[in-house]
């Protein structure tokens, strides 16, 4: 069964939803179902599938899988995977080790606690979902007494890399990481060939991991797979201010 956190209505369709961490292995497969959705069948990502309709890959069985449940339906309609330091050392790397050289990073990876595959459902695309997930992930750190959250920010490349050269260059004027932690990636888009000047807005997503004080570390890196460019996001928890630890914990 879910272990349930807490409950809230969203916004937009005004059903309870409730938070949870996957205990059976039903609850991590309906959340391989939305990822699948949401990356293949909506964002066209080339996913590996083991199974049909699935989104499964190696990592998936040393995380814990955060979920955001509709208690009306019974349907996962987000979710968040989180990879601590020691599961990390028992797969052997972080999932951004594919995607990143981490050397200068060397010294915090036992207090790194990585997310990724993080999703909603189209019709509960709204503040209450992500709050909700946000919230989970703030006290999962603060349970467990992690200092640093990092992860891999995604940015379409459906233009072609334009729109993501130039929100690459945006963020990294407001929030670059210091030289000593520096990330460099592995398949790097070609910044150079790329306009890096047109006007852009912030995705939601990576504006909230920004407000809350986190620090991009490197240029982006391309991933064919899913077609977009990834930004290595890191997110030291003291960084975080008063205001937003008090949203998220409350």
């Amino acid at each position: 069964m879910l272990q349930q956190l807490q409950n809230v209505g969203t916004e937009k369709r005004r059903r309870p939803l409730s938070l949870a961490f996957a205990s059976t292995p039903g609850h991590l497969r309906a959340a391989q179902a939305l990822r699948y959705k949401v990356f293949a069948e909506e964002m066209g990502a080339a996913l590996k599938c083991r199974e049909p309709g699935l989104d499964q890959d190696l990592f998936d069985a040393y995380c814990e899988h955060l979920l955001v449940q509709d208690d009306e339906t019974g349907e996962v309609v987000g979710t968040y995977r989180i990879l601590p330091p020691h599961q990390a050392r028992k797969l052997g790397s972080y999932y951004a080790d594919t995607e990143f050289d981490l050397t200068r990073l060397q010294h915090l990876r036992n207090q790194f606690v990585e997310v990724g595959r993080s999703c909603v459902h189209p019709d509960y695309r709204n503040g209450a979902t992500i709050a909700l997930l946000w919230s989970g992930l703030a006290e999962y750190m603060q349970r467990h007494g992690y200092q640093y959250l990092i992860g891999c920010a995604s940015m379409s490349l459906a233009d072609g890399g334009h729109h993501a050269a130039s929100l690459y260059r945006k963020i990294a004027e407001a929030a670059y990481a210091p030289v000593e932690w520096r990330v460099f990636p592995r398949c790097p888009l070609p910044l150079a060939a790329l306009d890096q000047k047109i006007p852009v807005m912030v995705p939601p997503l990576i504006k909230g991991y920004l407000r809350a004080g986190a620090l991009v570390c490197g240029e982006p890196a391309w991933d064919p797979d899913f077609n977009t460019a990834d930004l290595f996001v890191l997110l030291p928890m003291q960084r975080i201010e008063t205001r937003y630890a008090k949203h998220f914990l409350r």
